[in-house]
């Protein structure tokens, strides 16, 4: 097994560095410190780095909480937060579908179908036979509407090719 040398790590760019600091921040802040955090994140001068460990940090993070009670008082908070990064606040708008769709709450077809391929990916593997039927239908991409059948399928559903 090789190790990084002390003269590799030396050479690695500094907003690599950051990026690692803050998702070893990210991973271990607790309550409130976590929006602040987020939005000192935020302000750093690389966006796109600074940008992504946020997205990581929202992913984790809404994965842990969507099915629960603090979901919603974390995703106003958040949404507070990252208002000015369009992708961020979609991430975040796309996480409150998919959150809708697994606990059966409300939600829009149009929504569903306008969203990421990455969201239509993550309910195509779910289990919620409405969303698996439009998903089927009109998914976005030949993978997900193949894997929306597939699931239609495993619960006796229409959809088999």
């Amino acid at each position: 097994m090789s190790r990084v040398s002390t003269e590799d790590r030396a050479q690695e760019p500094p907003e690599h560095a950051r990026f690692a600091a803050y998702l070893a921040e990210l991973e271990q802040v607790t309550g409130a410190d976590e929006i602040e955090l987020v939005g000192d994140v935020l302000t750093d001068p690389d966006r796109t780095m600074a940008q992504g460990a946020v997205l990581r940090h929202l992913d984790r993070r809404a994965a842990q909480l969507c099915a629960g009670p603090a979901w919603e008082g974390w995703a106003q908070a958040m949404a507070r937060v990252v208002i000015r990064h369009p992708f961020l606040v979609r991430r975040l708008q796309e996480w409150s579908l998919c959150r809708a769709v697994a606990l059966r709450l409300p939600w829009r077809r149009d929504d569903l179908l306008v969203s990421s391929s990455w969201l239509q990916l993550r309910i195509a593997a779910g289990s919620d036979t409405e969303a698996l039927g439009v998903l089927a239908e009109s998914g976005r991409t030949k993978r997900i509407r193949h894997t929306a059948r597939t699931g239609l399928a495993r619960r006796g559903g229409r959809g088999t090719p």
